[in-house]
């Protein structure tokens, strides 16, 4: 279900021109196909009874509940100076994420106004827009908190889907021969 929410919002934000760089959406997308597969594994292992690939499930699994948690505590514990040092390394690394800010949020330059520059947004033709740094602040700490709290929470049911493989992974399948030895 996660795997296919994070396609689809990847497909909207290129669909209506909020993200027009590639390397994001593919990575978006990468990400919900991998997740989506190992569910899969997962739920053909239950469902087959195979216990390698319910062991595969649980470690891969495992990885995921591993950096999904670093990273939900990590967008959590950032504070304001460190959100805008990180903001700052993104506006410079990359411009077709800067000219989507721009465009999207109405703000031309980063820390400062500067009307000798080129810039995509409205506010440009009247010379009064704002710094970006001030509109992405509003936004960033409120996005981190809401990204935190929903990646904590899925974490914990990952951690959750861990303990159920383990529990129940060397149990025997009812419908085959109760001699048989799995």
């Amino acid at each position: 279900l996660v795997s296919l929410l994070l396609i689809g919002i990847a497909a909207w934000g290129i669909g209506f021109g909020l993200i027009s760089s590639f390397r994001v959406v593919g990575v978006a997308i990468a990400v919900g196909i991998f997740l989506f597969l190992i569910a899969l594994v997962g739920l053909i292992g239950a469902v087959k009874h195979h216990q390698v690939l319910l062991f595969f499930y649980m470690i891969i699994l495992l990885l995921v509940f591993i950096v999904q948690f670093s990273v939900s505590c990590a967008c959590l514990a950032l504070n304001k100076e460190q959100q805008s040092q990180l903001l700052e390394v993104g506006w410079n690394n990359t411009n077709s994420a800067r000219t989507d800010i721009e465009r999207n949020l109405n703000c031309c330059g980063f820390r400062t106004f500067n009307p000798n520059e080129t810039c995509l947004s409205d506010c440009f033709r009247s010379h009064q827009c704002r710094p970006c740094l001030l509109v992405i602040e509003e936004y960033s700490g409120m996005v981190l908190r809401f990204v935190g709290g929903i990646g904590l929470f899925f974490s914990f049911t990952e951690i959750l889907g861990v303990w159920l493989t383990y529990r129940y992974r060397n149990q025997k399948d009812p419908r085959a021969n109760p001699s048989a030895f799995l």
